[in-house]
């Protein structure tokens, strides 16, 4: 995530009549008329990432650069689409250093990490290539110093949204996880969306080992309910409803 790219994105819409004053986004065609950042997105990315003067690297760059400008989710969809065209496909390894290299930036890129929750990782025909490409590497093996401040910010903003991944997948990474305290707090909030997010998935008993090994405040919220269902055996919110009020009830008992 850089200004260079922000720049570059904003003068490509300019050259193509599309100009922004304050926070007005104005197109030459219909002069008279303000746009949102969401109608530019929906009119300009397929357009940015089928740029035929621009080479393959140039037009990820330029679509990550409207992410980066409009912050607006459908430039995710686009670019989750060219990486998935089964005939011309963005290359993949170009799209997934792009998403590192955001991920691990001090601002957070909130809009893709909203993607990769509820695109990449909710489907279970991508979920296991996503979660590998965004975050193993950044759990097992960081090196000390600033690269490692950056993988840390990597796999907390990671984990946190890690819940859909199967079980089966995010497992070995999730237990590495486990001996890094500063990543305790996001592997708390993975654990937890593993419980409670409609395509969540863990396995209870093992889920349980890696919660108490979590060095995390006794008052920590959700931490006791999420503990309990564990313990009862329950492996997500939506397969029993009625375990998580209770243990939520059971919490708040003086």
């Amino acid at each position: 995530m850089t200004e260079e790219d922000r720049e570059y994105a904003q003068q490509w819409l300019a050259e193509r009549g599309v100009t922004r004053t304050a926070e007005t986004w104005r197109d030459r065609r219909s002069p008279g008329e303000a746009l949102t950042p969401q109608q530019v997105a929906h009119a300009w990315a397929d357009e940015a990432l089928s740029d035929s003067g621009l080479d393959a690297p140039a037009r990820l760059r330029l679509a990550f650069g409207l992410l980066d400008l409009l912050g607006d989710y459908w430039v995710t969809c686009e670019l989750r689409f060219a990486v998935r065209d089964e005939r011309h496909p963005l290359r993949a390894d170009l799209f997934w250093d792009a998403c590192r290299r955001r991920l691990e930036a001090p601002e957070e890129p909130k809009t893709l990490v909203y993607s990769l929750w509820v695109d990449w990782f909710e489907d279970r025909a991508t979920a296991a290539e996503a979660f590998t490409e965004v975050l193993v590497d950044a759990v097992e093996g960081a090196p000390d110093g600033t690269a490692r401040d950056a993988l840390l910010r990597r796999a907390t903003r990671v984990l946190g949204v890690s819940g859909p991944v199967p079980w089966p997948v995010k497992h070995a990474t999730y237990r590495s996880a486990a001996t890094v305290p500063q990543l305790h707090p996001a592997l708390f909030r993975g654990l937890l969306g593993s419980y409670h997010d409609l395509y969540g998935d863990l396995e209870p008993r093992a889920a349980l080992a890696l919660l108490d090994q979590l060095d995390l405040p006794a008052a920590t919220e959700h931490l006791a309910p999420l503990r309990a269902v564990l313990t009862a055996g329950h492996q997500n919110h939506y397969r029993a409803p009625d375990a998580w009020p209770r243990a939520l009830d059971a919490s708040q008992v003086p």
